[in-house]
């Protein structure tokens, strides 16, 4: 019997300071449902987890961000933490990782801090979505509809609160990423601007 992501294959965006249960339980989840999960990275080697303040594991990076193509992936998800989405969304690589999956309709999900890398992308315009409750400010300064929910599912993108979410963003995010690709206005980019 064939598993719910039988020959998909995730992008996991990472770097130093993620919060270690956003990646760890929804890799594993991905990995149950049949999925080939990748951990993306700026740097090749090791990156740090975190239990909120305090060190966790180190997990081994897959693939180096500047050798990695969105086109091999069929899903993207961006855990939280408060440095790692802080520093990915300052990298202009990542930036643009996260834009591309946008703009070709495919499945996102991010949790906690993570939609902070989906407001830079420019792909929370006119969206309904959660995050950690900090950020609400910046979800709806950027042109998305913040709510207060677990989870929240909006054409493809997936979102939610914290750890405490992750059963119910876990089953979500499986759902979502096994109904694959969207159309291509499934998740409607806002261009970078010129400066």
């Amino acid at each position: 019997m064939k598993t719910p992501l039988h020959s998909k294959h995730v992008a996991i965006l990472a770097t130093d300071g993620f919060e270690q249960s956003e990646l760890e339980k929804p890799m594993r989840a991905l990995e149950l449902a049949g999925a080939k999960v990748s951990i993306v990275s700026p740097e090749a080697g090791e990156i740090q987890g975190m239990h909120h303040d305090e060190k966790g594991d180190l997990f081994d990076s897959d693939i180096r961000l500047d050798l990695a193509d969105p086109e091999d992936f069929d899903a993207l998800l961006l855990p939280g933490g408060l440095a790692n989405p802080d520093t990915l969304r300052s990298l202009p690589a990542a930036v643009e990782f996260v834009r591309d999956f946008g703009l070709q309709g495919k499945p996102i999900a991010a949790i906690c801090h993570g939609p902070w890398l989906l407001i830079e992308a420019g792909l929370v315009t006119g969206r309904r979505l959660t995050s950690w409750p900090a950020i609400q400010t910046d979800v709806r300064n950027a042109g998305g509809e913040w709510v207060d929910e677990e989870v929240v599912e909006d054409n493809g993108l997936v979102t939610s609160r914290n750890p405490d979410d992750i059963p119910a963003f876990n089953a979500k995010m499986i759902e979502v990423f096994a109904a694959g690709s969207l159309t291509p206005k499934g998740i409607a980019a806002v261009p970078p601007s010129e400066s």
